[in-house]
């Protein structure tokens, strides 16, 4: 596997962010900034990288995860697009891949047509100079594996998708 050169041209058209720049941040490290105001359902960016199914992401995936667990660093950089396939997004020049966790996001990832490319949209207006940050959505079943550090006055303390806050609420008090 590997991405052509031309396809990684390609790539790096569409990662172009014109609306917002990588920064410091207190919810992961790195972060993603709006350096414009941005109007709701506006497209402000694509997340984008290398398609590979699950049994590369998943071996990817744990490279990754030991190797931040080394250096302290951020760590899987993979984004699931459905049951077959994940892009993976580990390129410096991807810098959708920073956009942090929030349980009260102000943007929101939708898979375009073409099933190679993740764009991602305001979900309200932004102010210049606010974090962007969308729902990871990842799975209660792991919860203990991803605490929440956005901040949010809603923060339920793990990064779990919204639609599974209420079981959360019933394992966090089981355990």
């Amino acid at each position: 596997m590997g991405l052509s050169q031309k396809k990684v041209k390609e790539l790096k058209l569409l990662a172009k962010a014109e609306k917002c720049e990588v920064r410091g941040s207190i919810i992961h490290g790195r972060g993603i900034y709006s350096i414009t105001n941005i109007k709701e359902d506006e497209l402000i960016c694509y997340y984008v990288g290398e398609l590979i199914n699950k049994d590369e992401s998943t071996k990817r995936g744990q490279i990754q995860m030991q190797k931040s667990e080394k250096t302290g660093g951020a760590a899987v950089y993979i984004f699931t697009l459905n049951d077959e396939w994940d892009l993976d997004g580990n390129f410096e020049w991807n810098i959708a891949r920073l956009i942090n966790h929030s349980c009260s996001p102000n943007t929101i990832a939708y898979l375009e047509d073409d099933e190679t490319k993740v764009g991602i949209y305001a979900l309200k207006d932004i102010k210049k100079g606010s974090e962007l940050t969308f729902n990871y959505g990842f799975d209660v079943d792991q919860y203990k594996e991803h605490i929440c550090l956005c901040g949010a006055n809603n923060c339920i303390g793990h990064i779990v998708a919204e639609d599974q806050w209420k079981e959360l609420g019933k394992l966090k008090k089981e355990s």
